[in-house]
Parts: C-alpha cells; structure tokens; sequence
C-alpha cells in the first residue's frame, strides 16, 4: 500500500488483502510473494504470516482520504478473486470503489472465472449496496447518490483486467474478461514469456470483433470502432529478479502491431532484466532466445534464425525503449 509507486501505469496502490497463492508460469518467480515470505514467523512483523491470504480490513477506507484524483492499482500483493477471499469482503472493496468515483480503479486478476462468476451475478451487487451502507455510507440516501449501478451497468471508475503471459492464458483468460461487464478492460502480459496473437483469443468470443457471444454491455465507448473488440489497453513487460527470464523483443513488438492496428492503447512497461544487444547494450550476461521461448547458449550451435541475444543489465540498464521509443499510452479516463 503506498500514496506512490513505482509502478509506471497507476499513481497509487491499495493493498486490502494481502498474499496468494501460484496459479500459473507468470507467477513462477513472484516478487510479492518472494518480499513477503522473507518476514514469515517474524513476531509482529507486517507479513509474520508471510504471503498467506490475509484481509486488512483497517485499510478499506484509505482510498476515502486521498482527495486528489488518481489511478490507483488494486491489491498489487494480492488476488482480489482468490478462492479464499470471502464474496461479502470483495463486496465491501467494491463498495469503497463506488462511493469514491473521483479516483480510477486497475483491478488486475488471474482468477478469471471467479471474477466472471461474481460480477455477473445481480445478488453480487446486492452485496454491494448492503456492505456500503452497513460500513461506509451514513443513511440510505448517501448510498444511493453514488450511482446506477444496481440498474446492471457496470462502475465507470472501475477498470478490470487479466494476465497474460502466453498463448495458453490468452486463450482463458481473456474470453473471460470480454464475458465481464466492466466499463474498461485491460490486458497485463508481463511477465511475457511467449508470443500472444491478440485476434485469436478475441475470436474465440464468436468473430474477429468479439460479437456473437459477448452481451450488450460490452459495445460501450466506441469499442466496436476498434479490430480488437472489448479490449481497451494493453500493458507489456518483461520479467525482472535474480531468476528473471528473458522476453524476446518480437513478442513485445507484435503486441505493439495488433494494438497499433487496433486502435487500442499500448503500454510498454520494462524490458525486465534483460534488454536486446542490439539496443544499445555491450555489458552483462548473454542469453540467447527464440521467439518460443527457448533458450540457447552461445556453445550450442547452430542457434535459430529467430534467436536474439539478450544481456543481463538489470532492471533499470535495460528501460522501456522500444525501437528507440517509449510506449506509455493509457484509456481516457
């Protein structure tokens, strides 16, 4: 939880619950979990219980106090859909969400179906409503003046998102987002360890627009105006850490193509701890990789055509350049 970040897409993050557990190969070398079990068993220490599930239910109103507009980053140490976060307690996060509609919410998941499940649900909000005025609102009236959302549409201030790290995750999780009413989606594809075709994944949702099998709260905001239907942003970054793995520049370029062809926002976020030797960088470890993701030494000969050579800089040596470029764009809020 922190006013600031150094997160480069969101100016704040908000950490109601923290822990969770892996879920897949992008959680393989997790930084929240690898922080917080550092501290396990240390008595009154912030994560004494390390990454495990744990509501923080003094934190709820923070949000509340920040009087300046912001974008702030949802449980950036947790899953808000975890399978062990109660539905009343997502429900008061939820609530706090519609009673400050000032600031915009990045709700960022790997637990896609649970969050389909859940916000699809009319009693859901229900939920909603009953926790905002049980905790948060002073009368009825107060609740009721935060918006329409029981009327079935979605929050504007909320933004919802998944992670993509590859094809196979693609092809889930992002079916389940375009399934979700929410007024922004949004794709996090870091660590990216592979390449993503964007168009196949939306395909799967009935035609190269997504139409078909996605309802009609989808066709908001121009989306039908775009080749990607119902994606709104994509984010991408490679992976930092002492076991970081390198992100072939191709997989970041194709995502930056589709989205170009898309009209849709295109974030590059870092290159990770590896940057390509032909960006500038002579220093640090080689590692060779294929745009598959395999890696290669320099004694296995010969290496693919497609093999770039990488060198381990760290974080901060490799940047966000992009074919001599930054990449920040980001949804109108």
């Amino acid at each position: 939880m922190a006013d600031t970040t150094g997160i480069e897409w969101t100016d704040s993050t908000w950490n109601p619950v923290t822990g969770c557990t892996k879920i897949s190969d992008g959680c393989t070398h997790c930084y929240a979990a690898t922080f917080a079990e550092r501290f396990r068993g240390t008595p009154g220490h912030h994560f004494e219980a390390g990454f495990d599930i744990t509501l923080r239910p003094e934190r709820l109103k923070l949000p509340m106090t920040w009087r300046t507009p912001r974008r702030i980053f949802l449980d950036s140490m947790s899953d808000l859909f975890h399978q062990d976060i109660p539905d009343t307690y997502i429900a008061r996060v939820f609530a706090v969400m519609a009673l400050t509609p000032h600031h915009t919410y990045q709700v960022l998941t790997k637990r896609h179906a649970r969050m389909k499940a859940l916000l699809s649900r009319a009693t859901f909000w229900h939920d909603v409503a009953q926790e905002g005025r049980e905790h948060f609102a002073r009368c009825q009236e107060d609740w009721l003046a935060v918006g329409a959302m029981l009327g079935g549409k979605p929050l504007p201030n909320v933004w919802l998102g998944v992670s993509v790290e590859d094809q196979k995750w693609a092809d889930i999780r992002i079916p389940a987002l375009l399934g979700t009413p929410a007024a922004v989606r949004f794709l996090s594809c870091e660590p990216l360890l592979g390449p993503v075709n964007l168009k196949r994944a939306v395909i799967a949702m009935g035609s190269e627009r997504g139409h078909g099998l996605t309802a009609s709260y989808v066709h908001a905001a121009g989306c039908c105006e775009r080749g990607l239907h119902g994606i709104d942003w994509v984010i991408a970054g490679g992976e930092s850490g002492p076991r970081a793995r390198p992100m072939h520049p191709q997989w970041a370029r194709h995502l930056r193509d589709q989205c170009e062809w898309a009209a849709v926002p295109y974030f590059l976020k870092q290159w990770g701890e590896f940057a390509p030797e032909d960006h500038g960088h002579d220093r640090g470890r080689v590692a060779l990789i294929d745009t598959q993701g395999r890696n290669w030494t320099e004694r296995e000969t010969p290496a693919p055509h497609d093999a770039v050579r990488m060198r381990r800089v760290g974080k901060q040596q490799a940047g966000r350049l992009l074919d001599g470029r930054h990449h920040d764009a980001v949804p109108a809020r």
